[in-house]
């Protein structure tokens, strides 16, 4: 129990709220009144934009101006994980799932996120593997830990980002439209400085 408490403590976030974004331009007020729309909704949402324009922000205040604020936020940067690592990150392993597997198991992200909201940052860098995998977790709200055979259900919110073109990214076999349209139930373009000039200063 010890373990899984450190888990969850290592997959917990800061709090931020919609107040630290700022800026005075129409784009971001904009920008900024569709999330706190959405951020009550139980819909998947999909942030694009260029790096450094904080989608992460914008997940972190979505999750604490929605009714799953009293669970922290768990996050997993889809680019910062070796693709033959980011299913065990993901869903967990049983015990003697794979050489080096860990004598208690491990808890994945997505199970620690159950009750909470669960942030795919970079999730154009997951592969195609791994979005077949979240995908059906996303249509049955399921999850099969690697070397296990129990189905555990799980109750989670995904909030995903990504800087890249998405739609090029399908086009070209990379990303899967299905999934694409699972997550972008609710869309959100943050804009960059180039498009807000005015909140430079």
């Amino acid at each position: 129990m010890e373990y899984f408490k450190k888990e969850l403590k290592k997959a917990r976030g800061i709090e931020n709220t919609f107040d630290n974004i700022i800026g005075e331009s129409q784009i971001l007020k904009e920008t900024k009144d569709l999330a706190l729309q959405v951020a009550k909704s139980k819909s998947s949402v999909l942030i694009l934009g260029e790096s450094g324009t904080g989608k992460e922000l914008y997940a972190n205040a979505i999750h604490n101006a929605s009714y799953r604020r009293d669970f922290e936020m768990v996050r997993l940067n889809c680019a910062s994980i070796p693709h033959d690592l980011l299913e065990s990150e993901l869903f967990g392993y049983e015990y003697g799932a794979f050489t080096g597997a860990k004598r208690e198991g491990k808890l994945g992200k997505i199970e620690i996120a159950d009750k909470s909201t669960l942030f795919l940052d970079e999730i154009g860098d997951m592969s195609l593997a791994a979005q077949a995998k979240v995908l059906r977790t996303l249509q049955e709200n399921k999850i099969t830990r690697v070397g296990g055979e129990k189905e555990i259900p799980v109750d989670v919110r995904v909030l995903a980002a990504t800087n890249k073109n998405i739609q090029k990214e399908i086009a070209e076999g990379n990303f899967r439209e299905d999934l694409y349209h699972r997550l972008s139930v609710i869309l959100i373009h943050v804009p960059s400085l180039n498009e807000r000039s005015e909140d430079i200063p």
